[in-house]
């Protein structure tokens, strides 16, 4: 097919999560409450760590950075999801789509990578104590952070450049209350298998084996930890706990949809509301709920702010 016709669609119309007004108007509440509710909580955490001079260590540096991504994050879908509960006919350009697609793999990437770098972190501060510091020095943590941040782009990047070669022809409608891969291949008007391949090794495999290597990392935590001292041990096992809840959050809904070949089922839509709105928001409350450290120093910053 020429090239040209890959420009007749012109933008794409958004179905949305459900046809149900009731249910549209009792999600709409939900995320809103949800959403007003705990992104001021993460903007919390990061200035916690920013301003008290006691969290300066890899693990607060990296749990800031996860608190900025996971808050940028919900800026790509929750904003226009909210919108479009309020509006008749939800339409999306085709640059607006790509642009969401875009940021929506280069963030959600950024944060799977950022993952990773958390578990070596934690490998190297409970199996490698003695060498912690030279490991992990500040110099490191940001070539780490430097690096996620290309990784993502990196992927995203093609993920984008894929469907951009895709011709659009035809239909239009994208079933779902955003944009993303498996909805907008169905709607090229062309032999999709090899780019749905490319798509699923992209996305599903890298995300399959950070997943299956994050578990063994932990997994080789906690069997070291075993012969620590109570405190050490407990301490140990707390960290690792919240870390392994973040990644099945994270990883669990991800490895759903990316991982098999692009059919629609019921609970897509159910699984990428809590993947790309409710469990980013989520993850960096619940390190902190987890954490005497910074939740002693974030008591401390609102009742300097009370007295003020």
């Amino acid at each position: 097919m020429e090239r040209e016709n890959s420009t007749v669609v012109t933008e794409f119309i958004l179905l949305g999560l459900t046809q149900s007004r009731h249910a549209q108007l009792l999600v709409f509440v939900l995320v809103l409450v949800f959403y007003l509710i705990i992104l001021p909580g993460n903007f919390l955490i990061i200035l916690t760590i920013r301003s008290d001079p006691g969290l300066t260590a890899p693990l607060y540096f990296f749990l800031g950075n996860l608190a900025f991504l996971d808050a940028s994050y919900s800026f790509i879908v929750a904003p226009r999801m909210l919108a479009d509960f309020l509006s008749e006919k939800k339409i999306i350009s085709y640059g607006g789509c790509i642009t969401q697609l875009f940021f929506l793999h280069f963030l959600g990437a950024g944060e799977m990578f950022l993952l990773v770098v958390m578990a070596f972190d934690r490998y190297i501060a409970i199996c490698h104590p003695l060498h912690y510091s030279t490991v992990m020095n500040p110099r490191v943590c940001y070539a780490l952070l430097l690096a996620l941040w290309l990784g993502g782009f990196t992927h995203s990047i093609v993920q984008a450049a894929l469907i951009l070669r895709l011709p659009f022809c035809g239909p239009n409608q994208l079933d779902n209350f955003f944009c993303d891969v498996p909805q907008v291949i169905k709607l090229a008007c062309t032999d999709t298998f090899v780019v749905e391949l490319l798509m699923v090794s992209n996305s599903g495999l890298l995300t399959l084996l950070c997943f299956l290597g994050l578990l063994a990392s932990y997994a080789v935590i906690l069997c070291h930890v075993k012969g620590h001292s109570s405190e050490g041990k407990n301490k140990a096992l707390s960290t690792c706990t919240t870390h392994i809840i973040i990644v099945f959050l994270m990883f669990g809904p991800a490895i759903f949809i990316y991982t098999r070949p692009f059919r629609a089922f019921p609970a897509d839509k159910v699984v990428s509301l809590f993947h790309t709105v409710i469990f980013p928001l989520m993850n960096p409350v619940i390190y902190t709920l987890r954490n005497q450290e910074v939740k002693a120093s974030m008591k401390k910053l609102l009742s300097r702010r009370t007295v003020c």
